[in-house]
């Protein structure tokens, strides 16, 4: 799973001349929370959030009459607002790398590069589809999750009990914790084809602790 398979591509930019209120509208009226800024040869310059716009904006308990409001809105252009520096990523990096680079610097989306050229962004909405993909959330099924060691070849037994018992794993999950002061693995499987009593009874002797089991619609 890499970048270029779930970024957007052909984002919305924008050029520094335009200014915040145009910025906004535009973001408005394409449903986007973040918008490149490009400059004239195509080359990308900055980059400006919905928040950044806000914070732009002047306060309701302003004492400005209307009408100069509406002038000094029109003059402050998002070069002014924009952040220069942008954290990017180049198409062909893991999708892990992106989900790693937007926690670690607080951000919600990366213009995604092909050597100087802007080719693409990905945001955290991108990252939340791939994650339900992941987890079988569209899909209905037996929703089933374990606490095991980390023993190699402990996965493959339970998959193994899951197509012995006629299930088919449609989504997975794996998330690391700790039980009783030991590391262990809490792992979902999204189960299709087999009953919920079924695929409980198939992988209990194989795990720790089955923590959960229901049927997800």
């Amino acid at each position: 799973m890499f970048v270029r398979e779930y970024m957007s591509k052909n984002p919305v930019t924008i050029t520094p001349d335009i200014s915040v209120p145009d910025a906004l509208r535009l973001m408005k009226e394409k449903k986007v929370r973040r918008l490149p800024v490009l400059n004239n040869h195509g080359k990308l310059i900055g980059i400006v959030s919905e928040k950044d716009l806000l914070l732009a904006s002047p306060s309701p308990v302003t004492s400005l009459a209307v009408w100069e409001l509406t002038d000094l809105m029109a003059r402050l252009k998002v070069e002014s607002v924009m952040k220069r520096e942008v954290i990017t990523i180049s198409e062909d990096t893991p999708l892990e790398e992106a989900a790693r680079k937007m926690v670690d610097h607080k951000i919600g989306g990366l213009p995604v590069m092909h050597g100087e050229t802007m080719v693409g962004i990905i945001t955290e909405t991108d990252l939340f589809k791939q994650l339900l993909a992941q987890l079988g959330g569209r899909r209905p099924g037996v929703r089933l999750t374990v606490a095991v060691s980390g023993v190699k070849g402990t996965l493959a037994k339970i998959t193994e009990a899951i197509f012995n018992a006629g299930g088919n794993i449609v989504g997975l999950g794996l998330n690391e914790g700790v039980r009783s002061g030991e590391t262990h693995w809490e792992i979902m499987f999204k189960v299709q084809d087999a009953a919920k009593e079924k695929v409980y009874e198939a992988v209990r002797p194989v795990v720790i602790e089955v923590l959960d089991s229901r049927e997800s619609p």
